[in-house]
């Protein structure tokens, strides 16, 4: 199905009937992506009295209850109430899901014990005029799908890199990892504070998406991006970005 989109005054058009899907399912148990020492996701049938939630048991319906943390299971988006005292709800901040965006492929630079997406990693590909960035990283493989981040120390963006993108007009951050900053960094949140400009004139409207999965095949390029969430009065919740093909 072909669309014809109207997209910061111009028009593009797309394939709808070729989504490119860039989150990653959840699952019972540990096979999926962990941060943040969160325990497993568990996905498990109600009960009460001698009823079960669960056809396979003997129940009319299933009926399960899904116990997991939106930071550190899986694909999220975020709004700046992740930092801020008010906690405000990414459902609130973010009211509009399309938006043109630009898929780039970077190799982070070693920096000690660090690896960093610093702002010459991002500047060299970057190209002017796009609301949402996707990063991937490089190396780039199917264990990202199942990979446990927790006391690993993971690649992170530095503040520098944040503040290019903020000052270019990119809204919306989306990386495959499982945060923006480093593991332990003290509570800093270098990058978080300086993409959303937060507290000195914090951009509410803005969001970033991260634990995301770019397959190898999905070229770098411009894409629409559709940013879809589920609508919790979180600051973060479960979401599924999807990429389609500017034609």
């Amino acid at each position: 199905m072909i669309a014809s989109i109207q997209l910061r005054n111009k028009e593009i058009k797309v394939d709808l009937s070729k989504p490119i899907d860039l989150s990653i399912s959840l699952k019972n148990g540990d096979q999926n992506p962990s941060a943040w020492y969160v325990p497993p996701v568990k996905i498990q049938a109600v009960t009460k009295d001698d009823w079960v939630g669960s056809v396979k048991q003997g129940g009319s319906v299933n009926f399960y209850n899904i116990f997991f943390n939106p930071h550190g299971h899986g694909t999220h988006t975020e709004c700046v109430g992740h930092i801020s005292k008010e906690k405000e709800s990414v459902n609130e901040s973010i009211k509009t899901y399309f938006f043109s965006s630009q898929l780039i492929s970077v190799k982070p630079s070693e920096q000690g014990q660090d690896c960093v997406i610093t702002k010459n990693c991002i500047e060299s590909n970057f190209k002017e005029g796009v609301e949402a960035i996707v990063i991937r990283t490089l190396p780039n493989d199917k264990s990202k799908l199942v990979r446990q981040y927790s006391n690993t120390n993971p690649p992170y963006l530095s503040a520098e890199a944040a503040i290019f993108l903020r000052d270019k007009g990119v809204k919306h951050l989306l990386v495959d990892l499982p945060s923006v900053d480093k593991e332990k960094d003290g509570g800093q949140l270098a990058a978080h504070h300086a993409f959303w400009n937060f507290p000195q004139n914090t951009r509410y409207d803005c969001s970033i998406t991260e634990l995301i999965f770019v397959p190898n095949h999905v070229m770098d390029g411009n894409y629409l991006l559709n940013l879809s969430f589920a609508p919790f009065d979180n600051d973060a919740s479960p979401s599924r970005p999807t990429l389609y093909k500017i034609i």
